[in-house]
């Protein structure tokens, strides 16, 4: 019996051998269609291969393709566990034609993997036709030798694809395995089609037609081939089975959750061990195609996959986490043709661990709350809405989990109730915002919030990404459409571009479609988790549902990415050198620099920052991985994680975790909810430029990192160079050459300012006394001597001419500086303020001050030194006459 790893090498390897290229599967995220939340067709990724946008170099293919179906159009998670082929997780196998063959060898194809390499009996097998395609009738018929009666035509959409509602199209042919008369149910067409007896187990989509617009439609110049078979399924019939739950992988992991429960796999809780297996592969491929679990989109869909799975092993009496111990179960399945499980498997259980731990820690409260309202109602009866909004709103039970953990008692819940709850909510949430005294401008985005829901954001795993436009605003109001010059804010769908927030700064890049182009200048996050981009729209008019394409600028966020995990390994280093008083206080991580503000009592030293600068240094150059992890913030602080300065937390946080470090949660470990790099050797060089202070008791550090560092160290090497080529050294000898000559250069200073002193101070004669009014007065010039010498050069000349005036008038640094010194002796009427403010009026200043015996002035007017001097005079002279 072939195993379903078997029959999945066999499907490959046949197409290969008919010219196909294998192509691994694409994430479970698409990157290339925004009206997707999960990957849900084979063809997902080659989409635009269909449409010609994009070129490959072949023209061949075939996937097995991971899929997920549990949200939005295609969501089969309700009847997951409940009937034989309903997945949330499944495999898709196809093989894909891009202009090159058509139908003739497509069914050819088909017909010999299905009856020759596979085996199955052919009058086991029909397949429908769409009604008008005479062409696939008739290729049946000659080439897999069918009858009409087992041909069925089928005039509905049902046999008639089309990508949307415009684009190409064309009609399916479906191949059914027919699992005998003693099955329940008729062929497809008929009115008991939903039976278990017929299974389709194959789709052929002959894409021939371009449909624009609706109804009208053209052939397409290059006819292509999408095909589809579902593995699960055709495990089962290959492997004798009719319940694709028991085909030997699904199977396996129904095993593995009865042992870890101590349930019987087939008896009660058979339906129990059905919906783990399906989510555990779910959550396990969702996790590794990096997404995690969150309140809004493709995280919200993971979680309530993570929580119903949880729900049953709460109901077969498991009292600590479990889910997790399953995933070893899984990867010896599909670890061979899925590596990535194995590479992520850190991160997968460490995820479910912590989500089911946060699971039990609420499970028990809700539920008893559940279980009091359940009681009162009458049989049959609804839960109120505002019952199960306080479930969601407190508990974290979304609203599907209610209703699921209802289901076996026959209630329903009031969804309209649970709606207008949370429509109150969110009036209030509206109101508290307004009062709160921000702008109209803001207050805008409550709109588009309420309509559209948070924005996913995608740039953990990308910086490019497709998404779609649900809002434009221009100032303070929402509008239909923008054009070329106008400076526009749009809210995508999905995004890839980082809002700012946690000192990280936004984004930029750019927005386009076809015939548009938004140039993205900054990125904000609004209301909590509506990612806003700013900028100009260049080319085009844009509207909201334009499907657009968006590509943030890779070398600016390469340079953001390295400054900010380069701040956590500061952080850190800062911390283990001057002890853990060192917390954050605020942050700046640009694609420049980044500056890093601290709790720290004292300046700290040139010594401290180098050792500081070495360890980040050599943390970068260990190239460890750097690890994001979901949790509590209480289990994030309990593990050592470091919460920051100013950041608000919610149910759920993410730790990135990085360094080399002897227990497995790092060197650092820091809430976080912004981008890092891949591995610390990703940053680079590491520099501290500058270390000051901010405030009382927090000091700033500002440093560089990656190519920014580098242009610094460049920078400054080109600086020595040019002062070793100056003083006529080598760069080695500079700085004890530059010390030599500041050391020469600080002993002529001395000298000369002794020698002008002595001049100043010569005698009498020298200072020039003469006598104004009878009063002995020593003026002098002594131009170039600093302002500072003055006071001094005074008290000395004053104390040489005994009762007397002197005035000193200094011209150093092109500016005017008065100095006037009166003998306490001299009759009060004679007043150095007074004498000082007269000169500083000569000088072309104002004012003046002192005391009487000494006072100091200025003025801008250096050319009038002599005319100061003359002004003291002056004043002493009516000074003394009065």
């Amino acid at each position: 019996m072939p195993t379903t790893n078997d029959i999945r090498a066999a499907f490959l390897d046949y197409f290969a051998s008919q010219g196909h290229q294998i192509v691994p599967s694409s994430p479970l995220v698409p990157r290339n269609d925004p009206t997707l939340l999960f990957t849900n067709a084979g063809m997902v990724q080659f989409k635009n291969v269909f449409t010609g946008q994009e070129t490959r170099p072949y023209n061949r293919a075939t996937t097995a393709q991971k899929v997920v179906r549990a949200g939005g159009k295609h969501n089969d998670l309700d009847n997951v566990g409940y009937t034989a082929r309903h997945h949330t997780f499944f495999e898709m196998m196809g093989n894909f034609s891009f202009g090159d063959y058509f139908k003739p060898l497509a069914i050819e194809l088909a017909w010999n993997l299905i009856t020759r390499d596979f085996g199955l009996p052919k009058d086991k097998l029909l397949v429908t036709v769409y009604s008008e395609d005479e062409d696939a009738a008739a290729l049946w018929r000659k080439i897999a030798g069918l009858s009409d009666d087992r041909i069925i035509r089928i005039p509905t959409s049902d046999n008639f694809w089309r990508m949307g509602d415009v684009g190409p199209c064309g009609p399916c042919s479906e191949i059914f395995y027919d699992h005998g008369p003693d099955v329940p149910g008729g062929p497809p067409g008929s009115p008991d089609e939903d039976g278990d007896r017929f299974v389709e187990i194959w789709n052929l989509v002959f894409m021939q037609f371009f449909e624009d617009p609706p109804g009208t439609r053209t052939p397409l110049p290059r006819p292509s081939i999408d095909t589809g078979m579902g593995l699960e399924r055709f495990a089962a019939i290959m492997q004798g089975k009719r319940d694709n739950y028991d085909t030997d992988t699904l199977r396996a992991l129904i095993l593995a959750s009865a042992d870890a429960t101590g349930q019987d796999p087939d008896g009660q809780f058979k339906s129990s061990h059905r919906v783990i297996a399906d989510h555990l592969r779910s959550t396990a491929f969702l996790i590794a195609d990096g997404v995690l679990p969150a309140k809004d989109g493709r995280g919200y869909v993971l979680r309530r996959i993570m929580r119903r799975a949880m729900r049953h092993l709460h109901m077969m009496g498991t009292t600590d986490p479990v889910f997790y111990k399953l995933l070893p179960a899984l990867i010896r399945q599909m670890g061979a043709a899925y590596p990535e499980l194995g590479q992520a498997e850190a991160l997968i259980r460490e995820t479910m661990l912590g989500e089911e731990e946060r699971f039990k820690a609420m499970l028990g409260r809700g539920l008893g709350l559940l279980g009091e309202e359940t009681d009162k109602l009458p049989s049959g009866g609804a839960l109120p809405g505002d019952v199960a909004f306080k479930l969601y709103d407190t508990f974290g039970f979304p609203l599907d989990l209610t209703q699921d953990a209802l289901r076996s008692s026959g209630h329903t819940v009031d969804v309209d109730g649970f709606d207008a709850a949370m429509k109150q909510q969110r009036e209030r949430a509206r109101a508290a915002w307004t009062g709160s005294g921000d702008t109209a401008t803001e207050t805008v985005w409550f709109e588009a919030r309420d309509r559209f829901g948070a924005s996913e954001f995608l740039g953990y795993s990308t910086e490019v990404a497709d998404g779609e436009i649900q809002a434009i605003a221009l100032g303070d109001r929402l509008v239909e459409s923008a054009g070329p010059g106008e400076q526009v804010a749009i809210l995508l769908n999905q995004t890839p571009f980082y809002g700012e927030s946690g000192g990280q700064v936004g984004d930029t890049g750019e927005i386009t479609a076809p015939g548009v182009r938004i140039a993205v200048t900054d990125t904000q996050k609004k209301l909590g988790d509506l990612l806003v981009h700013y900028g100009t729209v260049t080319e085009g008019t844009v509207k909201p549902g334009l499907a657009i394409h968006a590509v943030v600028d890779h070398t600016r966020r390469s340079a953001i990415r390295a400054h900010h995990s380069a701040t956590h390994l500061l952080h850190e280093a800062l911390r283990r050198r001057l002890g853990e008083h060192v917390t954050q206080k605020g942050s700046l991580n640009a694609p420049d620099r980044l500056r890093f503000d601290v709790s720290q009592p004292r300046p700290i030293t040139r010594e401290e920052l180098a050792e500081v600068e070495a360890e980040v240094n050599a943390r970068i150059r260990e190239n460890t991985a750097v690890t994001t992890r979901i949790m509590t913030p209480e289990q994030a602080v309990a593990e050592g994680a470091m919460a920051l300065f100013g950041e608000k937390y919610g149910d759920e946080v993410r730790v990135v975790s990085m360094g080399a470090s002897d227990d497995k949660s790092g060197w650092s470990v820091e809430l976080c909810g912004g981008t890092h790099v891949a591995r610390t050797g990703d940053i680079g060089l590491f520099r501290i430029s500058s270390e000051s202070g901010v405030s009382a008791g927090v000091r700033r550090i500002e440093a560089l990192a990656g190519p920014a560092a580098e242009a610094a160290a460049n920078l400054n090497d080109e600086r020595l160079f040019q002062i070793a080529a100056m003083l006529r050294v080598n760069a080695a000898e500079a700085p004890e050459r530059l010390a030599t000559i500041l050391e020469e250069r600080k002993a002529m200073e001395k000298r000369i300012a002794d020698l002008q002193r002595k001049l100043a101070a010569g005698g009498t004669e020298a200072a020039g006394v003469e006598t104004i009014a009878g009063v002995p007065f020593a003026g002098r010039n002594i131009g170039d001597t600093p302002a500072r010498e003055l006071k001094g050069l005074a008290e000395t000349i004053g104390k040489q001419i005994g009762v007397g005036v002197v005035a000193l008038v200094s011209t150093a640094d092109g500016k005017g500086t008065v100095v006037v010194s009166v003998n306490p002796e001299l009759p009060e009427a004679i007043d150095a303020v007074a004498l000082v403010r007269a000169a500083s009026a000569a000088l072309g200043g104002k004012g003046g001050g002192g005391r009487r015996d000494m006072a100091q002035a200025g003025g801008p007017d250096v050319g009038a030194a002599d005319a100061a001097l003359d002004a003291v005079r002056a004043g002493i002279v009516v000074a003394a006459q009065g």
